[in-house]
């Protein structure tokens, strides 16, 4: 997009409100979003946050400043559509991929916008865990996807598409959603639902509870479970906890079904990534890409 990225700074803040969570889903510094805001600030002629200790909130002109963002950017992408549309792209098949987290509740929504914006497009989707996706990838299945985890294959092209936060969440009725926040060391008491071996959710997981002190070993695991469905299920109807992508519980925690658990000191990110076999560039392929990026929070 061509916008100010100053603006997409400000909306990016304004929906995570925390500036630390901000650069790391835009793949910036702390000291980076603070000059942002401020030159906004600035130009503009308002403050945007209010300070709260170590919390923030919107101002009645940042709330203003919100809503008309939100309006720019679905223009943007509009006008984006429209100009794609001028290149060329008249029909075609793309064959698309996605490891499940992705497959589930971050791209079914913009396949159908897709769809919407570029109807003589066919596309088919691929689903497995990310090695599976990667895999199709190299034998040349598919040609691009999305993926979570950490592996990096020299055949495979990687590129940036959004921050995931992993949180620590129970059923909201539970004895553990009392405690908003617990000590790492307190996380060894808790009974947990874990995601099955080979996951890459957890042996993201894993090296980022070793990274604070926790080994593996030390986990009180009640069960592993093979889908971030059945684990939610799991959870409404048991005392535990569980790690999950912020992206796969927005309804849960909307209907105040699930909480989530703070461990103070403790974050536990990945980077959803497209990836494409390397030396291998298409403009359908490419097309989605950026699609992906325009519309990606933009609602």
């Amino acid at each position: 997009m061509i916008f100010d990225f100053r603006l997409k700074v400000f909306y990016t803040v304004s929906q995570k409100l925390s500036f630390t969570k901000a650069a790391s889903e835009l793949f910036i510094t702390q000291p980076a979003v603070t000059k942002h805001i401020n030159e906004l600030e600035q130009q503009l002629g308002v403050g945007l946050f209010k300070r709260h200790g170590n919390s923030i909130s919107l101002t009645p002109a940042g709330q203003i400043v919100v809503q008309y963002a939100q309006q720019i950017f679905q223009t943007y992408a509009a006008m984006e559509n429209a100009l794609a549309q001028l290149q060329s792209v008249a029909s075609g098949t793309i064959r698309i991929g996605a490891s499940t987290t992705l497959a589930q509740y971050v791209l079914p929504r913009i396949l159908a916008l897709f769809k919407t914006a570029h109807p003589a497009i066919h596309f088919t989707f691929s689903i497995g865990n990310s090695e599976f996706i990667e895999q199709q990838v190299m034998t040349e299945k598919i040609d691009i996807a999305v993926v979570e985890g950490n592996s990096h294959h020299p055949q495979i092209m990687y590129e940036p598409f959004v921050k995931d936060e992993i949180v620590l969440v129970t059923k909201a009725s539970s004895k553990w959603a009392q405690k908003s926040e617990i000590k790492p060391a307190q996380l060894v008491t808790i009974p947990l639902v874990l995601r099955e071996y080979g996951s890459g959710t957890l042996d993201v997981i894993y090296k980022a509870l070793l990274k604070a002190g926790i080994p593996p070993k030390d986990l009180k695991t009640e069960i592993q479970l093979e889908s971030t469905e059945s684990i939610k299920q799991y959870l409404l109807h048991a005392d535990c906890a569980a790690f999950l992508s912020i992206h796969s519980i927005a309804r849960e925690l909307g209907q105040n079904e699930l909480s989530i658990i703070d461990i103070k000191g403790v974050g536990i990110y990945r980077t959803f990534q497209f990836i494409q076999l390397q030396g291998q560039s298409a403009r359908l392929p490419d097309l989605f890409r950026r699609f992906c990026l325009s519309h990606y929070n933009f609602k």
